[in-house]
């Protein structure tokens, strides 16, 4: 249990005393921004004084003097009403067992019987990853990571769009090049996919079967399974070196294949009616601004409508809640698809989607629109590969997805306290050099000579990564976690330069603060991981 669970217990029955109840969702208790005004506070008493009948002030005195005050040092009322706590430093200095107990797990949440189906990335199987699917991937990805940590069910699912039109033109282009690698002239069509991944895969087909596609009954047939079949290969390579491995790959063909789009379109029957020869859905009895058409005048079905079928089967197979990472531009994708899932009596919010903001590469202080080897846009293994996948995956988290980002390449690269990932890890390289150095002294994990201000700054912040986490999750934020890295790595520099860790003169105390390092550095490694980045040891 952390401090602000703690306190927040504390306050619940000094308040019941008093005869309030409150849950404790609504006691609020954060970190003084000062340490002067102790180490946490909470305005809880100002919430309860019309309760009462009494001034914030004479609440807040009634709660202190209910208080349990095992673990906290003093307690002082402050302006309208604040009530602030000053811990007692053997309370601060308990987390460094608990950590050196807990290790890889220690921030980790209680297991939960709740599971969560998180899409992301479902990038058309018809060329590489590009920088846009490489942030959904990274904040993807780290949604993950974070809700898993925090002790939810957690699904990775990536949505194959394998049905549209699109996939004819892979088909097409690749027996164009094809033919042409056999000496054949061939002209590429018209809406064709250009890249060098179109050429290695016509060189891999005709390492695999030669010109046997030249006599084939439907090559087109033959070249679309193939061509994705190698595409998605592609696709889950770069997502591998890059951290990622998706649990489940759904088919869009699939569900088009089986039947369901007509159960469905039954279904929702009562909620449909025609215009013309097109089927619309009344998606405006619910959430929707406007009505969908489903099904077009020439017969065919929108790509809303299989999406439909795909959201409703992801929640037949158990899942209490259901996250898509998507583009910025599907803005109006949310209402529609909450409406389509509410008539089916699900809630709106078993639905969320996180809207990824778009990207734009900064080098020499100059946006890169091209790649300088392609001329097309810029993939996610030419990024990963010039700036490394730890620059790249935590630059892309450290900001809320529905902003902007500039990713600036010099600054991914640059090796000084300016590039953020490069602080983070300088800090855990840092310290893995020091109990290196110290091994040979004895380490206390009790903390006991811990008392200087640095020190206890550095305890109160391992103390924080369990509520930072709680956070993060309920917020699907991962900067969040990448502040916390960067407020870490900061109170570990300045505790290396205020005291002297490693003095053979003075073995208890340098047995406290080796201590210090090895807890700072198991939460700072646990921390990295949280966004996909590596712990390194030396740099």
């Amino acid at each position: 249990m952390n401090i602000e669970q703690i306190l927040k217990e504390k306050i619940q029955k000094s308040l019941s005393e008093l005869g309030q109840l409150v849950s404790l969702d609504e006691i609020v208790i954060e970190h003084a921004r000062d340490t002067a005004h102790g180490d946490y506070a909470t305005n809880i008493a100002m919430k309860k004084s019309r309760f009462f009948g009494k001034s914030p002030r004479e609440v807040a005195q009634d709660i202190v003097n209910h208080l349990d005050m095992e673990s906290i040092d003093k307690v002082e009322i402050a302006g309208p009403g604040f009530i602030n706590f000053f811990m007692k430093n053997d309370s601060l200095q308990a987390i460094i067992s608990k950590i050196a107990d807990q290790g890889d797990n220690y921030g980790k949440g209680e297991a939960k019987n709740f599971k969560i189906n998180v899409e992301f990335v479902s990038a058309n199987p018809t060329g590489e990853l590009h920088v846009g699917h490489a942030r959904g991937a990274a904040i993807g990805d780290s949604i993950c990571r974070i809700l898993s940590f925090a002790g939810y069910q957690v699904t990775r699912e990536y949505y194959i769009n394998d049905a549209g039109s699109q996939i004819l033109h892979l088909a097409e282009s690749i027996q164009a090049r094809y033919k042409k690698q056999l000496g054949l002239d061939a002209e590429m069509p018209k809406d064709g996919y250009f890249g060098e991944d179109i050429k290695n895969i016509a060189t891999q087909i005709i390492k695999e079967i030669g010109d046997k596609a030249l006599t084939m009954e439907d090559p087109i047939s033959y070249f679309k399974t193939r061509g994705m079949e190698l595409e998605l290969d592609q696709i889950k390579e770069d997502l591998k070196e890059f951290g990622i491995v998706f649990d489940v790959f759904s088919s869009e063909l699939k569900v088009r294949s089986n039947g369901a789009i007509e159960k469905e379109l039954e279904f929702l029957k009562p909620h449909i009616y025609q215009d013309g020869e097109a089927l619309v859905l009344k998606t405006t009895d619910y959430l929707d601004d406007k009505d969908r058409v489903i099904k077009k005048s020439d017969g065919q079905y929108t790509y809303f409508m299989p999406d439909i079928v795909y959201h409703v089967d992801k929640l037949s197979r158990g899942f209490d809640l259901l996250i898509d990472v998507l583009g910025a531009d599907h803005h109006g994708y949310i209402n529609r698809m909450k409406s389509a899932l509410m008539m089916h009596g699900y809630s709106s919010d078993v639905l969320e989607i996180e809207l990824i903001q778009m990207v734009r590469i900064i080098k020499d202080g100059t946006e890169i629109k091209a790649s300088k080897r392609t001329g097309n846009a810029i993939t996610l293994r030419e990024l990963f590969e010039e700036v490394g996948v730890d620059s790249t995956r935590y630059l892309f988290a450290m900001r809320a997805a529905s902003g902007h980002l500039d990713f600036d390449m010099d600054l991914a690269v640059e090796q000084s306290a300016n590039n953020p990932v490069y602080y983070a890890q300088y800090a855990h390289a840092r310290l893995s050099s020091i109990l290196e150095q110290g091994k040979t002294i004895p380490l206390d994990l009790s903390g006991s000579k811990l008392e200087k201000e640095s020190e206890m700054t550095l305890l109160k912040k391992l103390f924080e990564f369990q509520t930072v986490v709680e956070d993060a999750a309920k917020e699907r934020a991962p900067y969040k976690i990448t502040n916390y890295i960067h407020d870490l790595a900061e109170s570990i520099h300045h505790f290396y330069t205020e005291c002297r860790v490693i003095d053979f003169e003075n073995p208890d105390v340098s047995g406290s603060r080796l201590a210090l390092c090895l807890a700072s550095k198991q939460v700072l490694k646990n921390a990295l991981n949280l966004v996909g980045v590596s712990a390194p040891l030396k740099m």
